[in-house]
């Protein structure tokens, strides 16, 4: 039993020295152009990027073929949650104080094609975050949502310790893992299968689409797809007042893998990727695109 189980160690550890990972370019983008920018996110063909700009983190484009810089919005907060369809257009929320103070978010469309934003949720005081489908996103709001009328395909949301899948039409809501303090950064894999998103207290969770738990890969942030069977994520290290270290991880969406693509000082985070390439911002808001090579 003993030489049975040493050989099994000694096979888990042939494979995962077997493995390695190459980072093969890395480039800052946008370098003397523009200021600070944080959340970055690619469209799925990684031909655009979005981006928060400025102090009240307003939107942008960036199209990688025409090196152009789009704003989109300088509404307060628009470039927090933007994001892509799948036709690449942009969803994203701005918000704004009313007489009373109170928040006010109105769910936003931007036409690549045409330039223009158009209103698609009304305002409404409460939440209003996008939901992510495959075949379209919409916005679910804490009062009124919005779908497009051809419907998201397969989507998923997030709302305090609960996840929304959506099937075939059909709208479930599961609670894989306890949370007190929720669940952050839904996202579906590129062949739209399987789940990633965040659960404080406990890091990464990948479920199917009946909400069953395949893996928890580790304790890091802010998930995003590389391709079907990897995530980039964020390792983050605070001392509860500031950052104190915070790198780039490549893990494995089963569990088995993890590495890290930049140093613990390199302060790197707000990871996305698309299409094989990576882009993060850092704590100054600096950008930098990234690819790897994945032996295995």
């Amino acid at each position: 039993m003993k030489k049975s189980l040493l050989t099994m160690l000694c096979g888990i550890a042939l494979v995962a020295s077997a493995q390695q990972v190459t980072v093969t370019s890395q480039s800052r983008l946008l370098n003397g152009v523009e200021g600070p920018a944080y959340y970055p996110q690619l469209n799925s063909t990684a031909t655009q990027l979005l981006f928060a700009s400025g102090d009240s983190y307003g939107l942008k484009m960036y199209d990688f073929a025409d090196n152009v810089v789009t704003r989109i919005s300088d509404e307060q907060g628009a470039g927090i949650d933007a994001c892509f369809n799948a036709q690449g257009d942009v969803y994203y929320v701005t918000q704004k104080l009313n007489a009373n103070n109170l928040v006010y978010r109105t769910g936003m469309r931007y036409s690549v094609a045409t330039a223009k934003s158009e209103v698609v949720l009304e305002a409404q005081h409460g939440y209003v975050r996008p939901e992510l489908g495959s075949a379209d996103n919409g916005f679910r709001g804490a009062k009124k949502s919005y779908a497009p009328a051809k419907g998201l395909g397969t989507s998923v949301y997030v709302q305090g310790s609960t996840l929304y899948i959506t099937t075939n039409g059909v709208t479930k809501s599961y609670s894989p893992v306890a949370s007190y303090a929720g669940y952050l950064w839904p996202s579906l894999s590129p062949d739209g299968k399987k789940v990633a998103f965040f659960a404080a207290g406990k890091g990464i969770v990948v479920t199917d689409l009946a909400g069953n738990v395949l893996s928890m890969p580790g304790k890091y942030e802010m998930p995003c797809w590389y391709d079907n069977h990897y995530l980039v994520a964020q390792n983050a290290k605070d001392d509860g007042h500031q950052f104190t270290s915070s790198q780039i991880m490549l893990v494995k969406a089963d569990g088995s893998f993890a590495t890290n693509l930049t140093s613990a000082t390199s302060m790197a985070m707000q990871p996305t990727s698309a299409a094989g390439k990576i882009v993060y911002t850092t704590i100054d808001g600096l950008l930098y695109q990234m690819t790897i090579n994945i032996n295995e």
